[in-house]
């Protein structure tokens, strides 16, 4: 499992209005991409949640790495993202675990983004970190409105992600560094994506 994002921050007068028509008129297109576990179309909006920008910043979920390779270098999709807004920096992640939510079956309407720093530390500090972020986790796919949760982290910058989907919102006790909406979900492999850490 990998996971991509990128963030296209928007000018803080724009009409978030186009993004959501976009969502709803090209959503559709990635409903069966093969290789994908998941793309939620997801937006911040200026002074709604806390959110200090206007901001379109899809993330995915990917079960087959060359079909994201492919995705972004000419296999459909992300050519109409650069057409529109230029060509984003594409954060990525390797995946270690998912959690499945009660709420697997609806739609959901946001999303959570927790971003923290890997801290350096003895070898097995960072066992231990990774045992409690999974315990985490673990403990996350029983709360009421969960649909999906995923934990990675980037080894360049050190960094911890977990991502969660939420049914309605996202519950007020969550830690996160932003809170989305969610536009629209594709998930043609979801089922197929690993629960537990690759090693």
């Amino acid at each position: 499992m990998y996971a991509k994002q990128y963030e296209i921050t928007l000018p803080a007068d724009y009409d978030m209005r186009v993004i959501r028509e976009r969502v709803a008129t090209r959503g559709h297109a990635l409903d069966d991409r093969a290789g994908l576990g998941l793309k939620a179309y997801v937006i911040r909006e200026r002074g709604v949640d806390g959110s200090p920008v206007n901001q379109y910043a899809p993330f995915y979920l990917w079960q087959d790495i060359g079909e994201m390779s492919r995705f972004l270098v000419g296999g459909g999709g992300f050519q109409g993202i650069v057409a529109d807004f230029g060509r984003p920096a594409v954060r990525h992640w390797t995946g270690v675990a998912l959690a499945r939510g009660a709420a697997r079956d609806a739609s959901p309407r946001a999303a959570s983004r927790r971003l923290t720093p890997i801290p350096f530390g003895e070898p097995g500090d960072l066992t231990a970190l990774f045992d409690r972020e999974l315990a985490d986790l673990e403990s996350l796919s029983g709360r009421p409105g969960l649909h999906t949760a995923a934990l990675a982290f980037d080894p360049r910058d050190w960094q911890l992600l977990r991502f969660a989907l939420w049914e309605r919102e996202v519950p007020a006790e969550e830690e996160a560094t932003e809170r989305y909406e969610v536009l629209h979900l594709s998930s043609p492999h979801l089922p197929e994506l690993p629960t537990t850490r690759p090693w």
